[in-house]
């Protein structure tokens, strides 16, 4: 315990959160967050003002977040790997990582698909006969492999594809360990990029209540009257599927395996989770999960490594968001899905998680691919579209959380085979 306090302490002080200021920053995000609500309801007739006025402010500070990520994530995860000086240590902890994704991705649609067939006697009949959507084509597998891998340097930090850059950071770090002390000078100077890179990460995340206000006082303005309107049931039971996931699955893991008390646990995780609920993007609260992860005793170098990878193949989140809108339109257009529909389901979701990008929006893609595997009409995502924006919030909370997750329990398993060997 003396330890974890150490631990929270330095990195608080090092990244600017200080424990010793009059608001620490989760209460800065908190009372944002709830003054974007109740200045959102306020606003409820000035939407066109909020969304031109107050969006641009919050979509600067999401700017200035996806600016730092690519730099984080390519520096981050090269200091991490290079300390390790093991290239098969590297592959160890990369295999648990997607094994305890794609299992905890798995429960997530399962949990989804219950929870929504156990209440869907309360979700309403909307009219079908009018819904249409598009959906784009969803790339071919081997289009996805190829798609993981770069062919420019420069283009993934452009494009902040995740996928592609850890792949660049992996084979540079590779590199490094392969030239043994004659790389140490590129050593010294991978991890002074990566400290200044999170000396600006720091600047940039005391701008985090400001930027939490300014992104969602516009989503209440435009939607509050949605959250009380026809989709309410459906809305409620997919948040009721996001708590229940977080709170059994994730407690049960951090508390088993990662030997940590599922409240302290969630505490430290406040400032990720409030900051994820209002901006909806996994990659962007990236740099804020990284500092919560090392104030729960998570292995930096580790963190580094699992957390980027996380942000884009770690789904559970949109999982349970698949299986409840799976549910509800298939109830509209008065279809009883089998077991074996819903098995296929929770099998696509789960191969649908890896590559799907971490931005706002991009659960919509999946669940277009989910709809199709089982037949069922892909214009019923017109009757969710209006509202994805509420249902994005949560589920991006949740994606964040598991892997946080990740990180303590590969970090606590790493500790326990090193104390065996």
């Amino acid at each position: 315990m003396e330890n974890d306090n150490l631990i929270e302490k330095r990195v608080e002080s090092e990244s600017g959160l200080d424990v010793n200021k009059d608001i620490p920053l989760a209460v800065q995000i908190f009372i944002a967050l709830v003054l974007a609500i109740f200045a959102g309801l306020l606003a409820r007739n000035h939407v066109e003002f909020a969304q031109s006025y107050i969006k641009p402010l919050g979509t600067i500070f999401l700017n200035l977040i996806k600016f730092i990520v690519g730099p984080i994530v390519l520096f981050s995860i090269m200091a991490g790997v290079v300390s390790m000086k093991d290239i098969k240590k590297v592959g160890a902890i990369g295999g648990k990582t997607v094994v305890y994704y794609l299992f905890t991705t798995a429960i997530a649609i399962t949990i989804g698909l219950f929870i929504a067939n156990l209440c869907k006697g309360f979700f309403p009949l909307l009219q079908t006969a009018d819904a249409h959507y598009q959906a784009k084509a969803a790339e071919p597998f081997m289009n996805t492999i190829v798609n993981i891998f770069p062919g420019n340097f420069l283009r993934p930090l452009l494009d902040a594809n995740m996928l592609q850059i850890i792949v660049m950071a992996l084979f540079l770090s590779f590199a490094i360990i392969l030239a043994g002390k004659r790389a140490e000078k590129a050593i010294d100077a991978i991890d002074l990029l990566n400290d200044i890179f999170m000396y600006v990460m720091d600047m940039i995340l005391r701008l985090s209540p400001i930027g939490v206000f300014c992104l969602l006082m516009p989503v209440v303005a435009a939607n509050g009257a949605m959250i009380l309107g026809s989709l309410a049931a459906v809305l409620l039971v997919a948040y009721m599927g996001y708590i229940l996931h977080a709170v059994i699955t994730y407690s049960i893991a951090v508390g088993c395996v990662g030997q940590m008390n599922p409240l302290t646990f969630f505490k430290k995780m406040l400032p990720a989770i409030m900051f994820s609920f209002s901006s909806a993007s996994s990659v962007g609260t990236l740099p804020i999960n990284m500092k919560c992860t090392e104030s729960l005793g998570a292995d930096k170098k580790i963190a580094s490594f699992v957390l980027p990878l996380g942000a884009t193949i770690n789904m559970d989140g949109t999982a349970i968001y698949q299986g409840v809108c799976s549910i509800f339109i298939a109830s509209c257009y008065g279809i009883n899905l089998t077991f074996a529909q819903m098995l296929t389901i929770v099998l696509t979701a789960t191969i649908a998680s890896i590559g799907t990008a971490g931005v706002p929006g991009a659960g919509m893609v999946m669940l277009a691919m989910v709809l199709q595997s089982v037949g069922l009409p892909v214009d019923g995502i017109a009757l969710v579209a209006g509202v994805d924006r509420i249902f994005d919030m949560g589920r991006t909370t949740v994606n964040i959380t598991g892997d946080a997750s990740c990180a303590v329990i590969v970090s606590a398993l790493q500790r326990k085979k090193a104390k065996k060997s």
